[in-house]
């Protein structure tokens, strides 16, 4: 008997045990999809700094173009190399974003990518280590049903299983007791 509450209580912190694996393995989720989710946080900041961006060189462009056609207007020909030359250095500025947003929208998706991996990575992990605590559990419950109990004979201690008649429909013992009534 101290051996069966030996099991019970070893079953109880194997419980214990599994379920605390299984809550660590929720928190790791949990902290990988925090991590995501500040990612795409980061992402979406990242837009919108480039929107932003997007805006003031827009912004900067009208201005510019204001300001040299006014220009142009009162001096035209001597400001034609002028405008060129600002024209120049707008495109390669705009360029210069464009290569700038290329970059940080290669190094957000790349970092998306690493936190989805590291998350399926460590999700991996931890149903791996829940199916082998499993196997062992169901392992070791196989065991337990395997090995006989022995308790010494006692006739004051005796135990006899019960058997199970199934029942008829009609609450008979037994299908051919209902037959040979119905007939």
């Amino acid at each position: 008997m101290a051996e069966n509450a030996d099991l019970l209580a070893l079953l109880a912190r194997m419980k214990k045990s599994m379920e605390k694996g299984q809550e660590e393995m929720k928190d790791r989720m949990e902290k990988g999809q925090e991590e995501m989710r500040k990612g795409q946080e980061e992402m979406r900041k990242g837009q919108e700094e480039i929107r932003k961006g997007q805006e003031e060189v827009r912004k900067e462009q009208e201005e510019m173009k204001n300001q040299i056609q006014s220009h142009v207007e009162s001096k035209v020909g001597e400001i034609k190399d002028h405008v060129n030359s600002y024209i120049e250095k707008i495109e390669e500025d705009v360029q210069s974003v464009k290569r700038e947003i290329g970059e940080v929208k290669d190094e957000v998706e790349r970092k998306i990518e690493e936190v989805e991996d590291k998350v399926q990575g460590k999700i991996e992990e931890v149903k791996e280590k829940v199916q082998v605590k499993i196997g062992d559990l169901e392992k070791w419950l196989s065991e337990l049903e395997d090995r006989p109990i022995n308790f010494p004979e006692n006739p004051d201690l005796t135990y006899s299983r019960p058997t199970v008649k199934s029942l008829t429909f009609d609450g008979q013992t037994s299908w051919t007791d209902c037959f040979q009534n119905s007939v």
